[in-house]
């Protein structure tokens, strides 16, 4: 049985969590995917992230996607 949850929230959420996993390499800043693939197509679908569907561990993080992730994490945990 599956508990019934406002996607948006969580989808905020766990794009602030990413903030905790973005890295820099010099095509731009990536995040672990160690998320509900729901969630990660939902961002994908939002514009937050690239495409979560390959084999690679970590994702694109758009340019709108690295900063709102990091305003979220700062409104939440600090």
């Amino acid at each position: 049985m599956r508990v019934k949850y406002e996607e948006n929230r969580v989808d905020e959420m766990v794009l602030a969590l990413m903030h905790l996993t973005t890295f820099k390499e010099s095509s731009g800043y990536r995040t672990w995917k160690n998320h509900d693939w729901e969630v990660l197509d939902r961002l994908h679908q939002k514009g937050f992230i690239g495409n979560p569907k390959s084999k690679v561990r970590s994702v694109d993080l758009t340019k709108e996607g690295q900063q709102r992730s990091e305003e979220l994490f700062k409104k939440q945990f600090s």
